[in-house]
Order: structure tokens, then sequence, then C-alpha cells
């Protein structure tokens, strides 16, 4: 089931915090890269962010997350989250496919590692076309993808 949750709620934001850090190290070690800002986040850090947040429950579990900010009709997509005892069972393909029928939405954006070749390969297979390549530091480099919904 998804469902959008309220990161003000502190017991929500431990929950996701709670998927967020294990998802992010794994991407960490697949980039070589453990300087990520999701791994510095806090409870109050995630409190203060001004995404929204959907959550995708199985059996009352949180097991994933979405998170973005909408600017007029593109989702910039922020976290799109699995923990890791989940993946590769659809749940980030759900969450996706659920931001893109939000009324309006012509266009998501998103960014990640580019080293991070499961995630690049899911955006690619779900339609995104590749942007550009920033080199954030001599050990990281991001890689940007746009989807246009039709």
């Amino acid at each position: 089931m998804i469902k959008r949750v309220d990161i003000k709620n502190r017991e929500i934001a431990a929950e996701i915090l709670s998927i967020q850090v294990p998802s992010y190290l794994v991407e960490a070690k697949i980039i070589g890269y453990y300087d990520l800002p999701p791994l510095k986040d806090t409870i109050d850090s995630l409190q203060q962010s001004q995404e929204t947040f959907f959550a995708y429950y199985l059996q009352e579990k949180l097991c994933g997350i979405i998170s973005f900010k909408l600017d007029r009709t593109e989702v910039d997509l922020h976290r799109l989250i699995v923990h890791p005892d989940h993946f590769r069972t659809g749940i980030a393909k759900k969450l996706l496919s659920f931001v893109e029928t939000i009324e309006g939405v012509k266009s998501i954006i998103v960014t990640t590692g580019a080293k991070n070749t499961p995630a690049i390969n899911f955006y690619l297979k779900n339609g995104f076309c590749k942007l550009q390549e920033v080199k954030v530091d001599e050990h990281l480099i991001l890689s940007s993808f746009r989807k246009h919904i039709i």
C-alpha cells in the first residue's frame, strides 16, 4: 500500500531514516563514496525537509519511500528508497509509477551517482533519458535523468 506520510511526525521521520541509511549504504558501497548527504540525515533534518513523502507499506511494515518537490508540472525526485531486504521486488517501480500518475505531472527529473549502475539501469529501463554528468569532487560524479510523461 502506498500512502502519503507526514515527515513532520517524529516517529515517521525515524522510521524513514531506519530504511534510508541501509539503502544509501548500499549505494555508497557501489559508488565507493560514503559522504552522501542522505547518510548524514537525522530525524531533525528529515523533519525540516520541504519534500513530499509517500511510503510503501507491506503488511504495515515500511519497505520503501519516494520523496519529491513538485514545480508546476515537473517532479524533482529527491529520494527513491527501498530497504535492502526488499530490493528487486518491484517496490521502486510501484513508487515511481505512483508519482507518474499525479495529476498535472509532465516530467520527472532525478540524479544519482554516475557509478550507481543498478539505479541508472532502473531509470533507463523506466523511460528516463540521461541529461548530464556533473563532477562534484574528485570522488563523486552525479548523473541526471529526465522522463517525459505522456
